[in-house]
């Protein structure tokens, strides 16, 4: 029987564009002593926080959105600000600049520690999240085996013009604007370490050749979730996802599922 703990943690994941003048996402790179993930390319993102789902983001955020997707957004936006010092917001209608979020550089850590501090921060600065512009991408659930599992909703966003990326540098060590086939290929040369999903998903972006396509695509596509599962072989054991996800593959070998 399942308990609570066994449950996987919402999580939220960020895939941010921009075209420059090909479409381009970006990636941070993990730190070598994360738990998770460790050394790898991956999308802004991280936990849903019990902060994310207080009332006083009603006023704060736009949007119409049940209780737990108005979380997962939220999460989304805190963890990209946290990560990539980009704020997803506006003030009295426009789309917070380069110096206005990089003003806010020094309340990151904090944020981090404290995620309440996220609601302090936009209320004070007069600061409204713009969640309308995340557009749901892909919904991943870690499989049962693993002992760390998260319900992670991906998310498209285009970046906001003006804005510039500062990676954290804690959880966060490095980052790229990177067109997602040089990403892809240069995994192929062991020169980049990528997770299951990560490259999944980045094979999907890479279909489109522009950031507006890239998000007319997401709004058109039927999510549908994936829970990995294991399927023991002859020749081995394979992860397999299904058929539906619309990701052109359905199993991969367990050994080549990191990397």
């Amino acid at each position: 029987m399942s308990t609570e703990g066994d449950r996987p943690k919402p999580a939220s994941t960020v895939l941010i564009v921009r075209d420059a003048p090909g479409l381009e996402v970006l990636m941070v790179r993990r730190s070598a002593g994360m738990a998770f993930g460790a050394s790898a390319w991956v999308f802004p993102g991280g936990k849903v926080a019990a902060a994310d789902a207080e009332p006083a983001w009603d006023d704060l955020s736009d949007g119409t959105y049940d209780h737990y997707a108005r979380s997962l957004r939220i999460a989304a936006a805190r963890e990209v600000f946290e990560e990539s010092g980009l704020l997803l917001a506006t003030r009295s209608g426009e789309e917070v600049d380069a110096a206005g979020s990089a003003a806010f550089d020094d309340q990151r850590a904090a944020v981090e520690a404290d995620p309440t501090s996220f609601i302090r921060l936009i209320r004070d600065a007069g600061l409204r999240l713009t969640l309308d512009r995340l557009v749901p991408f892909a919904h991943w659930i870690t499989p049962s085996f693993e002992p760390r599992r998260f319900d992670t909703h991906f998310f498209l966003v285009h970046a906001p013009a003006g804005q510039v990326v500062r990676h954290d540098g804690r959880e966060a060590v490095d980052h790229e604007w990177v067109s997602p086939a040089s990403l892809l290929q240069r995994r192929l040369t062991g020169e980049a370490k990528l997770m299951f999903p990560t490259r999944l998903n980045l094979q999907v972006l890479d279909r489109s050749t522009t950031a507006a396509e890239a998000e007319t695509a997401a709004r058109l596509q039927r999510v549908v979730t994936v829970e990995p599962r294991v399927e023991e072989r002859a020749d081995g054991k394979v992860l397999v996802i299904p058929a539906e996800a619309g990701y052109g593959l359905t199993e991969e070998r367990m050994k080549e599922v990191m990397g």
